[in-house]
């Protein structure tokens, strides 16, 4: 017989190899051997506790099952099972209080038929072992099916049908057939199962692990893949962001993410699916709105992250982060977002914060941004005098037509905040975007000079974020990078970090953000709770703590044809606009 897959184990995720997505591996055994890892009474109780706190272990990512008032769970291992669970579950408790799990196997379909003729509820294939441990008495089961584990440490009550390693040992009642083993505790037995038949690793390192590290991953997972459950389909996702994309929105289980390029291909997946559709707003196919509508179709607006990549999206650098958005999108401040939800009602742990606080510190000391890690040189800047920094803008992105009020431009921007600074030494920043020819929004420097005092393109945000007191945005992320790093904010517009108390903002309140946040609150929702991340090593869904450490490891973007096509684009444009400009 082979080794026994450990009962904590790792998901499937698509385009990742099983040996690198786990976390764990069985632990070989020599018959008669001593156990290998010493119980502590202690710890076994904690491993036990996190395990059924967080709801990991068996196939916790297949897909759940809705019970009703089910008091007794059948899942037999073969047709002479069911026959007999049947009988036994039946004597107990009616019909319509009964379920019975089958496998996906060649004898269920007689097996089914005969069940239902009972009136005896069937689901069949791979059902996430925990839905089925909600309101069931009893379970069922063959006496090798980590199910019987699951519900022996959440304390239901178990049958095995079967010897196996969890029947005959004083925990479940048996068959009167099956041997009777030494008797064990529940601790005993979770510390043979957890501990000494299988061994850990981190996925994201590939160094051995603890059990405590494997259960903190397997947990973060299950979180990821329940916050993707209902998306059935993505549109106006450029094809060259798709893998990853479909990293980070992957629900679990054989569900796939299926992208369409038109409205009808959309709708039409998202009804075979039974789910809602991510959609990127800005590239969304014409007629979506009103095709999900008239089909009862959910949209979610997904949108990149925080801190996104090395290298530009308009580049076609493709994001390693993401949000996704079921109420509203966060730099829309005409309605409310998930984002604000969750900033305007999260009652947040010292942990969290704690946890915040570090982040923020990494990031910092790092020197990441949304598109690059690393300082670069640094920003040369006269002293004596308060240094304002202005972040100039993509003119017809979404956030600056949506929250940008009644500033019209960059160039406008400028003149708002030379009359609001007019002692300042001003420092302009054009948007990399921009800069780079890929997005409208130049601003000649001429015409930025009549209200900046210095124009700086090259020099890295970090930096430049070191060298300044102030910063004055439209709805640039680059005030939220300010916070981050101890500088005053001004707002001329609603981003989505105005109106908690942290920034001057001169746009006038929200009327929905009246609470008053602090630095850690602000972090923890917008870089722990909102976004999802993906691992660019091993292509996990990842914590963005670490995704923080891989950018902070690469600082140059790298290099495709596709990434290379669009410099040459941006190449072009920038040498027309010099052309205009010198004409």
């Amino acid at each position: 017989m082979g080794l026994r897959l450990p009962v904590l184990r790792s998901p499937d995720f698509p385009g990742v190899h099983r040996d690198q997505a786990a976390v764990s591996r069985p632990r070989p055994t020599v018959a008669g051997a001593a156990p290998c890892v010493a119980v502590d009474p202690a710890r076994i109780r904690t491993l036990i506790a996190a395990v059924v706190r967080g709801r990991i272990g068996g196939t916790f990512w297949a897909t759940p099952t809705h019970l009703g008032d089910v008091q007794a769970i059948l899942r037999p291992a073969d047709a002479g099972q069911a026959e007999r669970m049947a009988r036994a579950a039946l004597a107990t408790c009616p019909a319509e209080q009964v379920l019975a799990s089958l496998p996906a196997a060649s004898w269920v379909a007689p097996v089914r038929r005969r069940l239902t003729q009972q009136g005896i509820a069937v689901v069949e294939g791979e059902i996430d072992p925990w839905s089925l441990l909600t309101t069931a008495a009893v379970l069922h089961v063959d006496g090798d099916d980590e199910l019987a584990f699951l519900g022996l440490i959440s304390g239901a009550a178990v049958r095995c049908h079967g010897d196996g390693r969890f029947a005959g040992l004083g925990l479940t009642t048996d068959d009167p057939a099956i041997f009777q083993k030494t008797a064990m505790t529940v601790e005993s037995l979770a510390a043979t199962v957890l501990l000494d038949q299988a061994q850990y690793r981190d996925p994201f390192t590939g160094t051995d692990a603890s059990a405590e590290t494997a259960i903190e991953r397997l947990i973060f997972w299950r979180g990821a893949l329940e916050a993707n459950r209902g998306v059935a389909s993505g549109a106006g996702i450029a094809v060259w962001k798709r893998r990853e994309v479909e990293g980070m929105l992957h629900p679990g289980g054989n569900m796939r993410l299926r992208f369409a390029q038109t409205a009808a291909g959309a709708v039409q997946a998202a009804v075979a699916e039974g789910g809602g559709i991510a959609v990127w707003p800005s590239r969304a196919p014409p007629g979506l709105t009103e095709a999900a509508a008239a089909a009862g179709i959910p949209l979610y607006r997904i949108e990149d992250g925080f801190v996104r990549s090395v290298g530009l999206g308009a580049a076609c650098h493709p994001p390693l982060s993401v949000v996704l958005d079921r109420t509203g999108i966060y730099y829309d401040p005409t309605g409310p977002s998930d984002l604000e939800t969750i900033l305007a009602t999260t009652d947040f742990s010292p942990g969290l914060t704690e946890r915040a606080a570090a982040l923020a510190a990494f990031i910092v000391r790092a020197g990441i941004s949304k598109y690059a890690a690393g300082r670069g040189a640094a920003a040369d800047l006269p002293t004596g005098v308060r240094r304002v920094l202005v972040t100039g803008q993509v003119e017809d992105d979404l956030s600056v037509r949506l929250a940008g009020g009644d500033v019209a431009g960059n160039l406008d921007l400028l003149r708002r905040v030379r009359a609001a600074e007019p002692d300042a030494f001003i420092v302009f920043k054009p948007h990399p975007d921009v800069e780079a020819g890929l997005r409208p929004g130049h601003v000649a420097e001429a015409d930025a000079l009549a209200y900046a005092d210095r124009v700086l393109r090259d020099v890295a945000m970090p930096a430049l974020l070191d060298a300044v007191d102030c910063v004055h945005v439209l709805t640039s992320l680059a005030g939220f990078e300010a916070l981050l790093r101890g500088r005053e904010v001004v707002t001329h517009g609603h981003p989505f970090y105005a109106g908690w108390g942290l920034t001057r903002d001169l746009a006038g309140p929200l009327p929905r953000r009246t609470r008053q946040l602090r630095l850690t609150e602000l972090v923890a929702g917008a870089l722990i709770l909102y976004p999802r991340y993906l691992d660019p090593v091993t292509r996990l869904p990842c914590p963005p703590e670490v995704l923080m450490a891989r950018l902070s490891e690469q600082t140059r973007p790298r290099s495709t044809w596709l990434t290379r096509v669009r410099d040459m684009q941006g190449r072009l444009r920038r040498s027309g606009r010099r052309a205009r400009s010198a004409a």
